[in-house]
């Protein structure tokens, strides 16, 4: 909570505190805020903000309250000469060692890579191209401001998601993990079985309608050329 809030203070104190403040402010945030769900998409002007769900464990709800005081906080910051959005996140998958999309794949090529829990909880995503594009993209739009959600247009149940990813590495096979066991395997790794098991169903509504054009909206395209792009990454490391 101090990590995000504090530095978001630091950066609005420093902007309200120059002469010639920065154009745009674009302030990090996260696709956790909204509710675990499998009906209807979270966009920016319908989604449901999280953490009244009934079923929602105590840890899953601390995830919601950190993403909305690290937006009350910029939201808070007095700077009326800058435009300020708020990039609410959601999974950027690169080739790079020790991200998101390396962990998946090393359960994939380990044989684990099946379903998680029931497997209906949906994925959202964006690659890091499709980031980077975005994020340049807001910068020159500058009618844009508040609240937008960087997410591929198309999010997917997480079994769909781990098939086209086994699919991209070839592995046609992928052990299932119940509940129960991802709690555990989660605890020790000191981390939280909400990154696998929340159902985040996100959808870039205001890119879509401001013209942005993805560069990889589907999954299965998108995965496809990360495990290119690894496998090319680990020739040059082998040579």
């Amino acid at each position: 909570m101090d990590s995000r809030v504090k530095s978001t203070h630091a950066v609005g104190a420093a902007i309200a505190s120059v002469r010639k403040p920065p154009r745009v402010w674009l302030q990090a945030s996260t696709a956790t805020i909204y509710a675990h769900r499998y009906d209807a998409a979270n966009d920016e002007a319908t989604g449901i903000i999280g953490g009244s769900e009934p079923d929602t464990p105590a840890s899953w709800r601390f995830s919601i309250e950190v993403a909305q005081a690290w937006e009350r906080t910029c939201d808070e910051a007095e700077t009326p000469g800058t435009r300020k959005v708020k990039l609410r996140s959601a999974m950027t998958m690169s080739p790079d060692a020790g991200g998101i999309f390396a962990t998946l794949s090393r359960l994939v090529r380990c044989g684990l890579g099946g379903r998680a829990g029931d497997g209906r909880q949906f994925v959202s995503w964006i690659h890091e191209e499709d980031f980077i594009r975005a994020v340049r993209w807001l910068i020159e739009h500058e009618e844009i401001d508040g609240v937008v959600n960087l997410a591929a247009p198309m999010p997917l149940p997480y079994t769909e998601f781990m098939c086209d990813l086994r699919a991209a590495w070839g592995f046609p096979i992928g052990l299932p993990a119940p509940a129960w066991l991802l709690e555990i395997g989660t605890w020790l790794l000191q981390t939280e079985s909400e990154l696998v098991l929340k159902s985040r169903r996100v959808v870039p509504a205001r890119l879509l309608q401001g013209g942005f054009d993805f560069r990889y909206p589907t999954w299965r395209e998108a995965a496809r050329q990360l495990v290119q792009r690894t496998r090319l990454s680990i020739k040059r490391e082998g040579n």
